[in-house]
């Protein structure tokens, strides 16, 4: 197992009161990870000290603030690409097949494509395959780094860590796409109603379908389309 990036997917996680106790063994791997440099591993201190010394339910609201309210930073991959039109919905189906091919059948309330999710499964893959994987989506988890750079959150350090594994040159054109995109103050409720309001849904054939592999569904994330609804996992 890539315990480095078990550990990513659990600081992506919703904060509970067990991630909170199991910080000080999650700071241990990441911080002795030899392939982060020096400074990646210094700037995690602001995150493993929030979780030391903050209320959980403090943890709780910064998470959802951060990463459900603002679809610029939606941990859901395929949103940044597809928003919740139908080529998603294939995608995530091929996406789910690709899991249970490799053994791993998730047992989580969220959707497939959740960031936290990928990442577990990554973790027990061969280092080839999550190498390729990560550096396919490196543009997402840059473009997830700046916005959160811009709100000083101490979650920045996360995806820059995400595009360091990756060792990948990130896609400028891609990512200049992804930033092009409004990027809504989460606090600006009038501004998220607008940002959230239905969208024409079109109806056609679904060119994702069948897809067999993470890699080719994750290399095709360098055109965002128009935000559509997203529907919440209960």
């Amino acid at each position: 197992m890539d315990r480095t990036l078990k550990a990513l997917s659990l600081l992506l996680s919703y904060p509970t009161v067990e991630l909170k106790e199991a910080m000080p063994d999650i700071s241990a791997v990441v911080l002795s990870d030899k392939r982060l440099t020096t400074f990646s591993r210094r700037a995690f201190q602001p995150l493993f000290q929030a979780f030391e010394n903050r209320d959980i339910y403090d943890l709780e609201e910064i998470f959802v603030v951060l990463f459900d309210r603002s679809r610029t930073l939606s941990l859901n991959l395929f949103e940044h690409v597809h928003g919740e039109s139908r080529d998603r919905g294939g995608a995530m189906v091929s996406l789910v097949e690709t899991y249970r091919e490799g053994g791993f059948d998730p047992v989580t309330s969220e959707l497939p494509d959740h960031l936290p999710v990928l990442l577990e499964y990554l973790s027990l893959r061969p280092a080839s395959e999550a190498h390729d994987t990560l550096a396919d989506a490196a543009h997402i988890f840059e473009a997830l780094r700046e916005r959160l750079v811009r709100r000083e959150s101490y979650y920045a350090p996360v995806f820059a860590a995400l595009v360091e594994l990756s060792c990948a040159d990130v896609d400028s054109e891609a990512l200049a796409t992804l930033l092009d995109q409004p990027d809504t103050d989460p606090h600006d409720l009038e501004a998220l109603d607008q940002v959230w309001e239905e969208s024409e849904v079109i109806f056609g054939p679904d060119p994702n379908a069948g897809c067999p592999q993470v890699r080719e569904m994750l290399s095709q994330m360098d055109v965002p389309v128009n935000p559509a609804p997203r529907q919440m996992a209960e």
